[in-house]
C-alpha cells in the first residue's frame, strides 16, 4: 500500500481555511478522496504531452456576441408610460434600505 499524498491535518488545515466543520468520519473520507485526486494527478504527469499545444477549452470556443454598436433605444415616455409610481423621468420604488441613526 502506498503512503497517502495528503495527511489529516492538511486536510483539518484546508476545512479551517474554508470555514468547514467536519466530523472525524467526514475528514477522513475528505482525505481518501483528496489522496485520490492527487494520486490520478501523478498519473496524469506521466503522460508525454510534449506534442500537445496548451489549450484552455477541450473545443474550439467562438465569441457569439455581437459587437457593440449604437442603435435607436424606446423613448423615455414609452418606457415610463406604465410606471406605477415615478418621479419626473424616474421610476419611484419602495426604500428598502433604512438609514442608520
Amino acid at each position: 500500500m502506498r503512503e497517502p499524498k495528503i495527511s489529516l491535518a492538511e486536510v483539518e488545515h484546508v476545512a479551517r481555511l474554508a470555514r468547514l466543520l467536519l466530523s472525524p468520519a467526514e475528514k477522513e473520507r475528505m482525505r481518501s478522496q483528496l489522496d485520490t485526486i492527487l494520486a490520478y494527478i501523478d498519473t496524469l504527469r506521466q503522460l508525454d504531452t510534449t506534442d500537445v499545444e496548451p489549450t484552455s477549452h477541450v473545443v474550439p470556443m467562438v465569441n457569439v456576441m455581437r459587437e457593440d454598436e449604437v442603435r435607436p433605444s424606446y423613448p423615455q415616455e414609452a418606457m415610463l408610460a406604465n410606471a406605477p409610481d415615478r418621479a419626473g423621468e424616474f421610476f419611484r420604488v419602495p426604500k428598502i434600505l433604512e438609514e442608520e441613526g
